[in-house]
């Protein structure tokens, strides 16, 4: 299953780049150019993760972490700030406004993608673990393999796409688009 992972940036070259990369390593990606629409966007169909520029038209980074960590529904969306903004006062206005981690420009994206695995561990270990267990029943990510007391049960693609996002999502109902959405 592809994390689904939402770039809230303002600036083009940055995000062409972001998504480019993080495409890469199979999240996949939805874009916002201003805190409003990623405001929707969340609202109508909530990522995984967030990366969150402060300076936005529309409504600020800082604003919009404000409203998201309100809302019941979407307050454990895990997100990143990656802003310009590199003063020791606006990173504690940041993490206070709620971000789950905070990250200056320039930066590495080799970092930016440890930092995401890490705040991703901490929120959900399910997300980035290799083995998905559920009572007797046990989901290899790696090997695409699934196992019930031991004994491997086989599954095409599909189903194993399927159980992985039932396993990772669990207590949930989901409609038939939603499903199909993944």
């Amino acid at each position: 299953m592809k994390l689904k992972m939402l770039i809230v940036e303002d600036e083009e070259a940055l995000l062409d780049l972001l998504k480019f990369n993080f495409n890469k390593e199979g999240y996949k990606i939805d874009t916002a150019t201003d805190g409003e629409t990623a405001l929707e966007k969340i609202l109508y169909k909530p990522p995984d993760i967030i990366i969150l520029d402060w300076m936005l038209p529309k409504l600020s980074g800082i604003e919009l972490c404000r409203r998201i960590r309100k809302n019941k529904e979407h307050k454990n969306i895990p997100i990143i700030m990656l802003t310009a903004k590199g003063e020791e006062e606006d990173k504690i206005k940041g993490l206070e406004s709620g971000v789950d981690d905070y990250i200056t420009k320039p930066f590495s994206f080799n970092e930016l993608s440890a930092r995401i695995k890490a705040v991703l561990r901490r929120s959900d270990p399910n997300i980035v673990a290799n083995d998905l267990i559920f009572e007797d029943l046990k989901l290899d990510r790696i090997e695409k393999r699934v196992f019930r007391a031991d004994k491997e049960i086989q599954l095409g693609p599909t189903e194993f796409r399927l159980l992985e996002f039932f396993l990772t999502n669990p207590k949930r109902v989901y409609s038939r688009d939603q499903i199909l959405e993944t």
